[in-house]
């Protein structure tokens, strides 16, 4: 391997054991309760470090086949480190809270967060600062919406909040506890008007009476092959002279 290779390497090991034994949190990251994290999740919390933006996921495998390999654990597309030097407990809710956290929600969940409040299976991640709650929210829409958590009428209505670094989880948080911008009105292209149909006026007949229709008659036709036109006999008349 080339000493500029082996450098960047070597660099990019180092890195990835700070992000994932020291200091998850500082990038945005909660790993699962054994440690991994999603390859996706972490190429992208790298990119949004300056100078690490040419990371992709063939230079990690250069990390686990090289000489620090055997720090690392990888799982299918997640990946950890043996050792780590922070602690999750979801077990014993945190005291002395943020009286606000700040978390980013896709657009698309806008209207349905402010009716609904926040739910997930896996945690909700929250931060006391804007700037790391937009970080979390652009990783799933480029234009999130910032949202507010008063946490004290959250904890009152029974949500537990779990710090973990400098991040807190939490599990469910009802509507009446968020607030942010009102979602915009929904708008619907308007619709041309409609062609209203002639309705047909009913004709008004007194009781006992019908309607004559002469198409219906089956004296029509012989009445009409019987009649002769207006003046036959003048020109009968016509014929008779001629021959005489």
């Amino acid at each position: 391997m080339r000493r500029k290779t082996q450098i960047r390497v070597t660099d990019l090991s180092r890195f990835l054991i700070y992000v994932l034994a020291h200091r998850p949190d500082e990038f945005g990251l909660v790993p699962d309760p054994a440690g991994f994290v999603p390859l996706k999740e972490l190429l992208q919390a790298i990119h949004e470090e300056p100078g690490w933006g040419y990371v992709r996921e063939g230079h990690i495998r250069e990390v686990l086949m090289g000489r620090d390999g055997a720090l690392f654990v990888r799982e299918e597309d997640r990946l950890r480190t043996l050792e780590k030097r922070w602690r999750l407990d979801l077990e014993a809710p945190s005291e002395n809270l943020p009286k606000i956290l700040f978390i980013a929600v896709r657009r698309k969940a806008h209207v349905h967060v402010m009716q609904k409040g926040l739910f997930s299976d896996k945690s909700l991640v929250l931060s006391p600062e804007r700037d790391m709650a937009l970080r979390i929210g652009r990783r799933r829409d480029q234009k999130p919406i910032l949202l507010e958590v008063m946490t004290g009428p959250a904890q009152r209505q029974g949500v537990s909040f779990h710090a973990f670094g400098d991040l807190y989880l939490a599990r469910e948080i009802p509507a009446e506890c968020i607030s942010g911008p009102p979602p915009p009105e929904e708008t619907q292209e308007p619709r041309p008007p409609k062609k209203e149909k002639p309705i047909p006026q009913p004709s008004i007949l007194s009781g006992g009476t019908f309607v004559l229709q002469i198409q219906r008659d089956p004296d029509l036709s012989r009445r009409r092959s019987g009649k002769k036109p207006r003046g036959w006999k003048e020109e009968s008349r016509k014929m008779r002279r001629s021959k005489g």
